[in-house]
C-alpha cells in the first residue's frame, strides 16, 4: 500500500499512518487479524449451533450472535476511518480518489464484509432464515481482510497476477483435453452406457474427474476400446495438474526472489559519499 509523505502531521495523517503500518503488523492490525479468525470460527459453530439436533447447548448460539455483532461494527469503525484518512494517500487525494479507492478490489470485499449484514441488522432486524444463510456466506470475505496485514496473502496474489498469462493458456489447454475425452468416451461408450456416457455433457463428469486424477469411480468404461481411450486420457491428465502447479512454483519463486532482493537493498548501508553528501559533509 502507499504511504504518506508526512507521519503524524494531523490526526487524519496519524489514523491513516495506523490503519497502513509501514513496518508490519501493529497493535490495531492484530486485532483484526484476531477479530477475522474469531468470525471465521464464530461462523463454523453457528452453522451446528443452528441445527435442532445439536448437542451444543443453547447459549452458544446467542455468545456467537454477540462476537459476530461486534465484529460487523469493528469492521464498520474500521472502515469509516480508513476512507476518511486515505486521503492522506496522494493517489487517494479529492473525490476522484476517494472512487478509485472504492473501486480496489480489496476496498469492495472490506465493504462486504461487513455492509450486507449490517443493513439487515439495523434496517431488517427479524430477516428469514433463508436470507440470514445468504448473508453468512458472505462473511468469507473477511478472510480477505487479511490480505493487507499478512505479507503471505499479499505474496500469493502478487504470484497468481505474475502467472495471470500462463495460467490462462494452461486453462485452455486443460479446456481443450476434457472435452477431447468427454467426446472420445461419448463415441465408444455412449450406446453400452448411455447414463454414464450417452451425451458429451455427460461424458464430461468422467472427463473431470479422470483428468484431474480424483478417480470417484462412479462412473468407469467398460468395452476394451474404452478402457484403452480411458487409460490414454488418464495419463495425459497428469499434465492437467502438472502444467499449472509450475506454473505457479515458477512466479512464486520469482516473486520470493524480487522481495528478498528489495528487502536487502532497502536495508543495505548507502556508500560512504551518499552518505557524507546526507550529513553535509565535505571529507
Amino acid at each position: 500500500m502507499p504511504l504518506i509523505k508526512r507521519k503524524h502531521a494531523t490526526i487524519k495523517a496519524y489514523v491513516h499512518d495506523w490503519l497502513e503500518p509501514d513496518d508490519g503488523v501493529n497493535f490495531f492490525s492484530g486485532v483484526i487479524i484476531a477479530l477475522v479468525l474469531a468470525s471465521l470460527a464464530a461462523l463454523a459453530l453457528e452453522t451446528e449451533a443452528v441445527r435442532g439436533d445439536t448437542p451444543m447447548p443453547h447459549d452458544v448460539q446467542t455468545v456467537v450472535a454477540w462476537i459476530n455483532m461486534i465484529v460487523v461494527w469493528v469492521f464498520a469503525a474500521e472502515f469509516a476511518l480508513r476512507f476518511w484518512s486515505e486521503g492522506e494517500n496522494p493517489a487517494h487525494a479529492g473525490w476522484r480518489g476517494r472512487l478509485r479507492f472504492l473501486r480496489q478490489p480489496i476496498t469492495i470485499t472490506d465493504i462486504l464484509a461487513f455492509l450486507p449484514e449490517l443493513i439487515a441488522v439495523v434496517f431488517f432486524p427479524s430477516m428469514s432464515a433463508e436470507w440470514l444463510a445468504a448473508l453468512r456466506a458472505l462473511r468469507l470475505f473477511r478472510l480477505f481482510k487479511l490480505a493487507r496485514y499478512i505479507e503471505a496473502f499479499a505474496i500469493v496474489g502478487a504470484a497468481v497476477k505474475r502467472a495471470g498469462a500462463p495460467l490462462i493458456a494452461a486453462l485452455c489447454v486443460a479446456a481443450a483435453q476434457l472435452y477431447v475425452a468427454a467426446m472420445m468416451l461419448y463415441f465408444i461408450e455412449g450406446e453400452q452406457k448411455p447414463e454414464a456416457f450417452g451425451s458429451i455433457t455427460r461424458a464430461l463428469w468422467w472427463a473431470i474427474v479422470t483428468l484431474t486424477t480424483v478417480g470417484y469411480g462412479d462412473v468407469y468404461p467398460e468395452t476394451v476400446l474404452g478402457r484403452i481411450a480411458a487409460g490414454i486420457v488418464a495419463i495425459t491428465g497428469i499434465g492437467i495438474v502438472a502444467m499449472p502447479t509450475g506454473i505457479l512454483a515458477s512466479a512464486f519463486a520469482e516473486e520470493f526472489r524480487e522481495r528478498h532482493q528489495a528487502k536487502q537493498f532497502k536495508n543495505k548501508p548507502p556508500p560512504p559519499a551518499v552518505k557524507n553528501a546526507a550529513e553535509g559533509r565535505t571529507d
